[in-house]
């Protein structure tokens, strides 16, 4: 057997021999294009130390990621369909691991947040890809399963990159965290040239520029707002961005309705099947990535939980979703697709409402159901969702359909942290000038209200205070604790709340079923003319 793997997916006469291996691959890919989030997570303490940044310089360290990787996802989708999914992939890590390296060697603000952009085309390019040679390479009846192990190790990097980066950060600085993706990436592209077979799409026809070229406006603009207006309030640059993303997804949707060949064929927004896994897909991160977001903050800043310690307590997330992706696997040939999705939405809208219990008392324990909860139903419903939407695609359209899975996937997780974190960010303002608001100095006031570590760092200048003290440091200490754990109460509640009215959504949305005379779900009959499309979207 030779080490390259040379022969098209098309012209082989059965299923892939290595296609196991190439699903390692492909799992290596995605592992690392998650954790270049999570891990940031727990290095962003450091970052902010080390480069002075504030809160709109330290959320777009962040999100610097997330634009072009929302917004590319779909077109990059679309060329690796027309040239080589493979090429995309190998091409996807090359970006990725050059911008890791250049986030790794920079030391101010801009041209970390550049390097973070970089990464994000790469991710861009990457994600679908990954989505696109699993359906190419792997024949219907083992599909799920390969969808449930790829499924299964998104929610391993939700865990495993903050633990990764905490384990680095105990004797390196934060540019580690950006330089560890190198090695992983250059493993994934020889494992891609040596495993994955080529495979591109057949009579694709030319590409939808103008569809394209829309769709980035769109999604690029309506992330930008999510996120700048939130944080940062309506100003001119968000509503701007609000309305460029209405104007261009209209004209997106008025684009493809009369194109020929569309980019995204968006009638598949009428079937049922596609449309409520895309909206199970969305608001299933948007709960679980705001819920993250913030139950770390409080691991490392109220429970005084170092990088590496938050990162060994968000394990437990990462078996759960194993258990999940095992329970699924079983189950949802039995009971069918929706009732997989609608239990997993359900267990974690529990988790996300457990944490209105959170106080300053809390401890670890309280977090300890809601990160299992959240594992399991990432486990149990996410594969079938996107199954669904996969299954929606024609064989010349797997990368679009892995990027419009993603794009989802992507849009949802923004929302959450954009959403949830402002609505954090005002409750924990609104406690702590409550608590404090008449015995600070106005200026130390507004770093205290800026974020939790703003108001820790106050109380770290006031213990040095000989006028003030240790024992005035406390109290803040303990107003900074009491605001925060409230804030995340509050966030929580409003967090489940939106989680419950998606998952209602989601339940109207997916078509309903009879039980067969085998205890099988029957789906309901396929629309007029479409009745391959459809059995493919409703497996």
């Amino acid at each position: 057997m030779p080490f390259l793997a040379t022969t098209p997916v098309d012209k082989m006469t059965g299923p892939y021999a290595r296609r196991w291996w190439a699903l390692l691959v492909l799992c290596l890919s995605l592992l690392i294009v998650v954790m270049a989030n999570t891990s940031l997570i727990v290095a962003a303490p450091d970052m902010t130390k080390d480069l002075g940044l504030g809160s709109s310089d330290l959320q777009w360290v962040i999100d610097g990621y997330t634009v072009p990787y929302a917004a590319l996802m779909l077109v990059l989708g679309s060329i690796g369909d027309k040239y080589s999914r493979r090429g995309a992939l190998v091409t996807g890590l090359v970006i990725f691991a050059g911008g890791s390296v250049m986030g790794s060697l920079v030391d101010q603000t801009y041209l970390v947040i550049a390097a973070r952009a970089i990464m994000g085309v790469g991710a861009a390019v990457v994600m679908p890809a990954t989505l696109s040679l699993l359906v190419a390479i792997f024949p219907r009846r083992e599909r799920a399963r390969a969808i449930t192990v790829w499924t299964a190790t998104s929610g391993l990097a939700i865990a495993v990159g903050p633990l990764v980066a905490g384990w680095l950060l105990k004797d390196h600085a934060w540019g580690s965290t950006f330089l560890i993706n190198v090695p992983i990436a250059l493993v994934a592209v020889i494992g891609a040239l040596a495993l994955i077979p080529p495979s591109k799409a057949r009579g694709m026809g030319r590409i939808d520029v103008v569809g394209g070229l829309l769709s980035i406006v769109s999604v690029g603009s309506l992330v930008y707002a999510t996120i700048e207006g939130p944080h940062f309030g309506w100003g001119v640059g968000p509503v701007t961005a609000a309305i460029v993303a209405g104007v261009g997804l209209t004209a997106f949707v008025a684009w493809e309705l009369r194109h020929p060949h569309p980019m995204l064929d968006v009638r598949k927004f009428a079937l049922r099947p596609f449309s409520g896994s895309m909206l199970a897909v969305l608001f299933f991160f948007f709960g679980t990535f705001g819920a993250i977001y913030y139950a770390t903050q409080f691991l490392q800043f109220v429970l005084s939980y170092d990088a590496l310690e938050t990162g060994v307590r968000l394990l437990p997330l990462a078996g759960a979703v194993f258990v999940g992706a095992t329970v699924t696997g079983r189950l949802t040939p039995k009971l069918g697709m929706k009732a997989m999705v609608a239990a997993g939405m359900v267990i974690g809208t529990v988790g996300v409402l457990l944490l209105v219990r959170v106080d300053q008392g809390s401890t670890y324990t309280d977090f300890l159901p809601t990160l299992l909860l959240l594992g399991f139903a990432i486990g149990l419903s996410v594969s079938p969702a996107t199954d669904t939407i996969m299954g929606s695609f024609p064989e010349n359209e797997l990368g679009v359909g892995g990027g419009a899975n993603d794009t989802s996937l992507e849009l949802g997780g923004s929302l959450g942290i954009a959403i949830l974190g402002s609505l954090l960010g005002t409750a924990y303002r609104d406690k702590l000038t409550d608590l404090v608001g008449g015995h600070l100095p106005a200026a130390a006031l507004d770093t205290a209200k800026d974020s939790v570590g703003g108001g820790l760092a106050v109380a770290e200048q006031i213990a040095k205070t000989p006028s003030a003290g240790p024992q005035q440091a406390q109290v803040l200490v303990d107003a900074v604790h009491e605001s925060f754990a409230h804030a995340v109460a509050q966030t929580s509640l409003v967090g489940g709340i939106i989680m419950a009215a998606g998952t209602m959504i989601v339940l109207a949305v997916l078509p309903g079923w009879r039980v067969g005379g085998k205890g099988r779900p029957e789906e309901p009959a396929a629309p007029e003319g479409r009745d391959e499309e459809y059995a493919d979207s409703t497996r």
